[in-house]
């Protein structure tokens, strides 16, 4: 019993430990939030899965879904706002938490489509410098080596959506954060870390049609 009192308060303590790096700049998290939903016959789930695809690349629909929520934004590759209903690689996606002003922004940098497999992979990244920014600044509350991983999947009758974070730094060291690094501190450790599974239960919600969005 005493071993495990132990240990036990040695994980707590790694754990704080690990707490003050992330918040430090010098140390990283992986998280993950997912969502499935079955249906009765595997046509079902088919022709679900083909809808679950078209919201996944659909980014700005993302913003409708009811209560509280981010706006999503997608910008081509040359930081023009468009209305695709697909993205590309090196399309940029801005996000606004809410009752916020502050830009986030995030830069595809993979997408695959398979027969039972949708995803795209998102890094923070700088502003498009069509957009009149021209410094390395990552606008962004993550450092650049950070990823999110947006994914929905078939497996039988079931469907799968998915939010897979890696590497989630905190933009707050060195010449990249800039003038942002008190900023990107509290909206890492105070905002989002509290809005974070809301927002992405959300939408992984909706990515397998157990939350539809307004307008649909």
């Amino acid at each position: 019993m005493k071993g495990k009192q132990i240990m036990s308060i040695k994980d707590i303590f790694n754990k704080v430990k690990k707490e003050a790096k992330v918040l430090q700049g010098e140390d990283t998290k992986d998280k993950l939030f997912q969502n499935e939903n079955t249906y009765p016959t595997e046509q079902e789930a088919i022709a679900a899965f083909e809808r679950s695809k078209e919201k996944l690349f659909n980014v700005n629909s993302w913003t409708k879904l009811s209560g509280v929520n981010s706006t999503f934004e997608l910008y081509d590759d040359h930081g023009r706002r468009t209305t695709a209903l697909t993205p590309k690689i090196g399309y940029y996606m801005k996000i606004i938490l809410p009752a916020s002003t502050i830009e986030n922004w995030v830069k595809i940098s993979g997408l695959r489509e398979e027969e039972n497999l949708a995803e795209f992979v998102v890094h923070p990244s700088e502003k498009p410098k069509e957009l009149g920014h021209g410094d390395a600044e990552v606008e962004h509350f993550f450092i650049k080596e950070a990823s999110s991983t947006f994914r929905v999947t078939r497996e039988g009758n079931t469907i799968h959506g998915y939010e897979i974070g890696k590497d989630e730094g905190i933009n707050n060291q060195g010449k990249e954060a800039g003038d942002r690094a008190v900023l990107n501190t509290f909206v890492a450790e105070g905002g989002w870390a509290l809005f974070q599974e809301l927002q992405w239960d959300k939408l992984t919600r909706y990515l397998v049609h157990l939350e539809e969005a307004a307008e649909e």
